[in-house]
């Protein structure tokens, strides 16, 4: 009997992944991630975790990973914010802690998979003749965009049992059929370290970031002040505090000048931009250019665009100019309803 690894946060999803696992046979066994120093809602994501374990009869096991999230997700936020680029911290902790640490955790423990509640899939593929990252049949929930990082060798050792499901309602009636009390527990928020959505109060309170003031700049000339670059990101409107004939959205952050820089819509359309730090799933190497349609943000349509290596970088031209392209964001590759790989905007 296979063994699988799942990673439960005491949620829905998570839960009813053991579920699922369990009825095809595998040899389950719960894992919940202890991860920032102060999670408030630790205790309640243990308690519902193994709860539900309880009542599949499967092991629980508390896995303190406190240190290695600090150091790959908390630092590399910061760093960003403190650097004006907009981080997307899952991202970092899909790489590093699910399936970096806890996929190490579990070949210490004798299993041989891992499974978590995302919504995407991972099949072979006798066109490619790999496994491949592929959007879930859920696509208004699917997740894949903040799985490209996984390294390649590890697919074939990945479960998501949730992404050939076409609504939420359907996984939870899983839950409530199987008399889970959690069956109808809430989503849980974007950015788990920061419960309030507060990121800039995170930053002033985790950081030498604080209210610097400078000036915001419209072609070459200063309208106003800020007080805090790590405040804004690239297409923001709201929050500028200026007073203008026509609409102002932030097309810019120069770190060395702290000035903040404005300019109309049309400024924020952008036709090629370049990756770094990026990953591959379906290719090993971009010997030739490759058409794909991109996703520069997690709820950002796709875009048609030509990608190449362009030296230590992926150029990426596309054929329609789109708006919002922001630094820190991931920029991820599909062709169809694959995944090419992605990497981090600069």
């Amino acid at each position: 009997m296979k063994k699988v690894l799942v990673g439960m946060s005491g949620g829905v999803d998570s839960s009813v992944c053991a579920i699922l696992l369990k009825n095809q046979g595998y040899d389950v066994y719960g894992a919940t991630m202890e991860l920032f120093k102060s999670d408030s809602n630790l205790d309640e994501s243990v308690t519902d975790a193994k709860g539900v374990c309880d009542i599949l009869n499967i092991p629980h096991y508390n896995m303190n990973f406190k240190e290695e999230f600090e150091n790959c997700v908390i630092k590399n936020f910061i760093e960003e914010y403190s650097n004006c680029r907009t981080p997307n911290p899952c991202v970092m902790c899909n790489k590093y802690l699910k399936f970096g640490s806890m996929y190490e955790k579990a070949k210490s423990l004798g299993i041989d998979y891992i499974a978590t509640g995302h919504y995407a899939k991972i099949e072979y593929s006798d066109k490619y003749k790999r496994y491949v990252l592929k959007k879930s049949d859920n696509l208004d929930k699917d997740q894949s965009y903040v799985l490209y990082n996984i390294p390649l060798n590890l697919l074939e050792h990945i479960i998501f049992p949730l992404g050939s499901f076409k609504s939420k309602d359907e996984i939870r009636k899983i839950a409530s059929s199987a008399n889970l009390p959690i069956a109808d527990k809430p989503d849980s928020q974007d950015i788990c370290f920061i419960p309030d959505g507060d990121y800039k109060n995170f930053l002033e309170n985790n950081s030498n970031l604080n209210n610097k003031v400078g000036n915001i700049v419209l072609n070459g000339k200063v309208i106003g002040t800020h007080t805090g670059l790590y405040k804004y990101t690239i297409g923001q409107r709201k929050g500028l505090g200026i007073s203008y004939q026509t609409p102002l959205y932030v097309i810019g952050l120069n770190k060395d000048k702290n000035e903040l820089l404005v300019g109309s819509e049309n400024d924020l359309y952008v036709d090629s931009f370049k990756v770094k730090n990026y990953n591959l799933l379906l290719v090993d190497e971009i010997d030739n250019p490759i058409q794909v349609n991109v996703k520069t943000r997690y709820k950002s349509k796709e875009a048609k665009a030509v990608i190449y290596k362009d030296g230590e970088y992926i150029k990426v031209d596309l054929l329609t100019k789109i708006k919002g392209v922001t630094k820190g964001q991931s920029a991820v590759f599909y062709i169809d309803d694959i995944v090419l790989g992605g990497g981090i905007i600069v």
